[in-house]
């Protein structure tokens, strides 16, 4: 374990904070964040963003999502996800449906060298998704959106943005 000295007085334990004093960065891993224009080659595959790629480098999970989206887990995330949803208790038929929807068209897929992976042609059709895609961070996942959708959901949500802040998260603004 290294320590950092300052003036004869040690700092901190900087490998257990995740800091990296030498680089000066945080070494904690991000949300997936930020909004990134993609093509879908002739095969239905794409290519994962730069600034995503060591969050999917593992593997990754792509299932249906809300709003004719597609979701894009890492494979540990969506495993984490899974050992909640299997706490839904299967008596409740709303429990039931929403699991059948999102386990049963989920695809694990691992990125080749090209750092490409292949959607399968049933959740393209889902999403409606073409040649123009858009790959959105949203924190613990991505979604993948046809463009045109995606210009019309972000245009029809901006309008409402500061309101639905209040609603959805009262009291952190």
């Amino acid at each position: 374990m290294r320590f950092w000295w300052h003036f004869g007085e040690k700092w901190s334990k900087v490998e257990e904070q995740g800091i990296d004093v030498e680089k000066g960065e945080d070494m904690q891993p991000l949300a997936l964040l930020g909004s990134h224009t993609l093509k879908l080659d002739d095969k239905g595959r794409f290519i994962i963003p730069a600034k995503l790629r060591d969050s999917f480098a593992g593997g990754l999970v792509i299932t249906k999502g809300q709003e004719k989206c597609l979701y894009v887990f890492s494979v540990e995330e969506f495993n984490s996800l899974f050992e909640k949803l299997r706490q839904a208790p299967l008596s409740n038929a709303g429990s039931r449906e929403y699991l059948r929807v999102f386990l049963a068209g989920a695809s694990q897929d691992q990125p080749d060298k090209q750092n490409r992976v292949n959607i399968p042609a049933g959740l393209r059709d889902w999403a409606n998704l073409d040649k123009d895609l858009v790959i959105n961070g949203a924190g613990n996942h991505a979604e993948i959106w046809n463009q045109a959708d995606w210009i019309a959901y972000e245009q029809k949500a901006a309008e409402n943005f500061s309101s639905i802040q209040e609603e959805v998260i009262p009291g952190l603004f």
